[in-house]
């Protein structure tokens, strides 16, 4: 059974059941902006419209766009210019959590340390060696 919570757009009580954050109302009203945001980027003269330009024109959050993209219901293959915020720097990005150069750098970052894990590794183990053979020539 679900919980009844406030809606975070109209504050109307409604029954949550886990799957959507607002009420059916707001809800319905997000598909309406959704269908009129899909009318206008299936134009063809529209289809390369900037996020700036169809907030302009059609009114919709900018949240809901990203949102929207981050669904995959607005696929940036066909509307190149549609993306959502890289959770790192706040570029725009089509696929994942981070942009492609967020990527990069993590990915340097777990190489780097790989390495210095491997350095200790073998610095250790040679002290180990060092160490055992000390202890030979010292009896």
């Amino acid at each position: 059974m679900g919980e009844v919570r406030n809606c975070p757009k109209c504050n109307e009580l409604f029954n949550y059941n886990g799957i959507r954050e607002i009420c059916s109302k707001c809800a319905a009203a997000e598909e309406d902006m959704y269908e009129v945001v899909y009318r206008f980027l299936r134009k063809r003269e529209n289809r390369a419209a900037t996020i700036e330009r169809i907030i302009e024109v059609t009114g919709v959050e900018e949240r809901l766009l990203h949102l929207w993209v981050r669904k995959g219901r607005l696929q940036p293959a066909l509307f190149p210019n549609l993306g959502y915020p890289c959770d790192s720097c706040g570029k725009l990005t089509t696929s994942g959590k981070l942009c492609m150069s967020c990527q990069q750098n993590l990915k340097g970052d777990l190489r780097k340390i790989e390495a210095a894990k491997e350095f200790r590794a073998s610095v250790q183990k040679q002290d180990k060696g060092t160490y055992l053979s000390d202890k030979k020539t010292n009896k």
